[in-house]
Parts: structure tokens; sequence; C-alpha cells
């Protein structure tokens, strides 16, 4: 069955088609508003053209304008690719050529970015869709794709994960109900955005397959909007990653969080420390997850009936994990391997790439690259990646990428780009830089290594700060060794001279 139809029939049948099923920066939308503005928004995609198996792109803020343009393809039978809309001119260009849409709709900001023939704004495709009749669902199967969401290009190019129509069911069964229990009367608040799978699920998959409600921001709300909104909406179900929930804790009060009965953190490790503390602050338990673009939401999660800070907890309903040495076989507990994962959520495979598919799919089984062990009793524990990469605010970053801009300084030798976290448990990117001119201006180089970045990448992959080094920690084969840079070089005795940081 079309999922549209999917969930509007549970939502006819669940008796919640007046309930809200958004509020978007504010203002409240039903179930029923939501439901008629899909087929408005499926009417104007079919007016443009699209048909069964053209995609369309959707380059759209969180609110009720993308859930409908979402909604209204998948009624038509037309695959979704949800992107960031803030991405740099350079990575919009990536994914359309590689995605090759039929329609894009985007922001009007966006107007000059996309060939002005497949571009329409939010509004321009209702106002075309009201004047036609909603057409009706396509009848399709469970396994046809209804979405694309790509990964972070954190190992290459960015690659388009496939989704479809049967898992949104599927992310409901086994996180929805079987880690969180989200019902009809909870009200969510996803700080993540949907265009992440993180998101994607928590905003728009657990209301509409429950009748909940979801708080949905536009922008990027600061720390004291999101504690403003969980006391405003009675917000139930809080979902983040630790560096947003330490700035939770530094600038809002206690008080407004009596409404949450559990905050969902995933995206990078929560320390046990920040971990604790979050729950005494809050007053509910914190669930650390792991999941994946690829897997579609959390395969691995602590939950409401079961939670232990520090661990990933265990594998969700209908999931199965496997730690894989390095030879491929198992290993004991207790040891650490590569993360294997099998379940209904697991993509059927990346967009138009069969070869990269094949890296990482094998029999079902999903190889996530995490480096994990497992407790005697179950529990598994995250230890890091198997990939060259950093985790910064829960999204996944290649250092390459960002030295690649930094060396265009020519006062920059050398650079290399790692998260580090702070006391609090927050994490920033920060750059090592090695002069290329002796006696270069540590002061000076870091707002122009900056400046330089902001031009030339998207905003969570500028440094936050800049140090100045003799040298880059090597092995002797000449690799990095990045986790001397992240422990801090200074305290072990190594190269670096004046950090310049603020």
């Amino acid at each position: 069955m079309n999922v549209h139809q999917q969930i509007e029939r549970l939502a006819e049948d669940g008796g919640w088609l007046g309930r809200t099923a958004f509020w978007d920066d504010g203002v409240p939308y039903t179930h029923a508003a939501l439901h008629r503005t899909a087929a408005v928004a499926a009417a104007g995609l079919a007016a443009r053209g699209v048909r069964r198996g053209d995609r369309v792109l959707l380059a759209l803020p969180d609110g009720v304008g993308l859930v409908a343009a979402f909604l209204g393809a998948a009624r038509i039978g037309a695959p979704a690719v949800i992107v960031n809309p803030d991405l740099t001119a350079s990575d919009h260009a990536r994914i359309v050529a590689d995605c090759a849409p039929h329609t894009i709709v985007a922001g009007a900001a966006l107007s000059g970015r996309h060939d002005a023939a497949r571009q329409v704004t939010a509004g321009e495709l209702l106002a075309l869709g009201r004047a036609r009749p909603a057409p009706a669902p396509i009848d399709v199967g469970p396994g046809e794709p209804l979405y694309v969401q790509y990964t972070s290009g954190t190992t290459g190019a960015p690659k388009g994960a496939v989704h479809t129509h049967g898992q949104l069911a599927a992310y409901q069964r086994c996180v929805g109900e079987g880690v969180l229990g989200v019902r009809a009367e909870d009200v969510l608040l996803s700080v993540s955005k949907l265009y992440f799978a993180y998101g994607f699920g928590n905003a728009l998959v657990f209301p509409l397959f429950t009748g909940a409600g979801a708080v949905l921001f536009g922008h990027r709300p600061k720390a004291a909007e999101v504690a403003a909104a969980i006391e405003r909406y009675g917000v139930t179900l809080l979902f983040s990653v630790p560096g947003f929930y330490a700035k939770l804790l530094d600038h809002c009060p206690p008080e407004g969080f009596g409404s949450l009965r559990a905050a969902v953190s995933a995206g990078e490790r929560l320390l046990p420390a920040l971990g604790a503390k979050l729950t005494r602050s809050l007053g509910a338990p914190v669930l650390e997850q792991i999941g994946a673009t690829e897997a579609g939401h959390a395969y691995c999660a602590n939950t409401v009936r079961d939670n232990a800070l520090g661990t990933m907890g265990r594998p969700v309903p209908e999931c199965e994990l496997q730690i894989r040495g390095e030879g491929g076989g198992p290993v004991a507990d207790g040891e650490i391997g590569e993360l294997w994962v099998r379940g209904p959520m697991i993509m059927p495979g990346y967009l138009g790439a069969p070869e990269l598919t094949a890296r990482v799919l094998a029999d079902g089984w999903l190889n996530t690259r995490d480096r994990v062990s497992r407790d005697p009793d179950g529990r598994y524990v995250h230890h890091g990646r198997t990939d060259d990469i950093e985790v910064v605010g829960g999204i996944n970053v290649a250092p390459a990428e960002i030295e690649a801009v930094l060396a265009r300084h020519p006062g920059v030798r050398e650079v290399a780009v790692v998260s580090v976290r702070d006391d609090a448990g927050v994490t920033s990117l920060r750059a090592f830089v090695v002069p290329g001119t002796p006696g270069m201006d540590a002061a000076r180089l870091e707002p122009e290594l900056i400046a330089l970045a902001r031009e030339q990448l998207a905003a969570f992959k500028v440094p936050k700060s800049v140090r100045v080094a003799a040298e880059l920690p090597r092995t002797h084969t000449g690799k990095l060794r990045r986790f001397v840079l992240r422990a801090g070089a200074e305290a072990a005795g190594g190269p670096l001279r004046k950090d310049v940081s603020s």
C-alpha cells in the first residue's frame, strides 16, 4: 500500500485526524489539514509532469511544507530526495547530478542555484495543485523506493541511501514502539533535522504513525528556544545530540522540563558523566542509541524500560547485530570488533551504485564501520569508527575535505582536522596547522583560515579553532596519528607550540 494512503487511513481509523500533527514555528496543523495539503502537493507535482518513478528533490527547511511535499510525492509514487537546504551550491550540484530529479522543490533563496525549469517553491507547488483534483494514491508494493537520503560523505562522495514504502512502518514498530512506546498523547521535539535519518524518524514517522504531535523549527534553534518550546508545548520526548544537551544544561533552568518522560541522544557517544547530569536536570531518563543513514534509524538503543548510561543498549526489536573481527569471524564478549546489522530497516542499496552497495551489504547484513564491544549482559559499547572520520554534533565529517580547503592558504604547509571534546562533552572541529613560513602570526592565521572555510564549506564543517604546530604527529610510515591530536599533544609532550583558539 502507498505509505501516504496507509498513514491517512491510520489517522482515520485511530480517530486522530483532529489532533495536532505539527507545530510549524508555532503554527498548529492537524493531521487532517496535513493530509489535505499533501494531496494538494501531489496534484501540483502531477501537474508539473512528475510520474511514478520520477525523483523529486526536496531542499526545504523543516516544516509542514516539507512534510506535505514528501507525502505528496509518495502519493504519486515519486521517490523524494531529502537534502539539507543549507548545503553549499557545489554540494547541491553534486547531489542533483547524482539523483537526476525531475523536479526540485526549494526555497526562493535557492532560486539561482538550479535549473529554473526544474525548480519550484513549496508555495508555488501548492498554488498549482489547488487548481486541480488530487490524484488517487498509486498502488505500490512495500519494496518500491519511497525516499533517498544522502550520507555525509565521510568515506568519499556522499551516497544516496534508498528506502522503501514498507520501511516507515518498520521504523515505528522497531523504534517508535519498541524503544520509546510513542503514543498519541506524546509531543515530540527533534533538534536533529528531517534531512537526517535520526530526525526523519523522530519528527515525521513517529507522529504520523501514532497520532502524536511534533514541534518543528524551520531554523536551527538555540538551547533557550528549545527549553521554551518544551515548556510551552508540554514536550514529552526530546531528541538531540550530546553537544546540544550540554548547551541546554548550561543555558536553561531545569524547572521547565517537567513534561519530559524521556530524552534520546544519538549521533556520537554520550559520556556517562554528561548523561547522569542530564538525567538529574531533565528529571527523565536519557537514552543513548546508534543508527545510520543506511539503516533508516536506530538499530541499537537503550529503551524507556531498560537503560544503562555509557552503553548503546541492546538491538532494537527485529534487528540482529554481529561483531566481527579482522578475519570476519565473531569476537568474544568484551573484545572490540566491527559492527554488522541486519533488519527490516536496512536500505536495499545506494542509488545507482551497485559496486558501492556491495562493499557495505552482504547477504542482508550492513557493515556499519563502527567499532564496538558487547558486555556479558548483552549491551553494546561504542569505541569509535573504522573510517578515518570525525563526529561533531552528531554529524559525520570527512577531515580530508576540510584539510584540502585549508591547505589552499599560502601560510599553511600541513594541516590536520580532528574533533575535540571539552569537559562538558561538547565536540567541535579543531585544525592543527604547520605554517609554511617560520614565525607565521598565529593570531592572524586563525581568523583567515576560518573565513576561508566558511566561504567554501557547509557550516558544520568549519573548524571552531586553530592550533599552530611545529610538526604533525605521524607514524614511521608517514600516516597521521589523529588520536594523538585528539588526546592533546601538549599534555603528552608533543609538538604543539601555541594555542590560538578562543
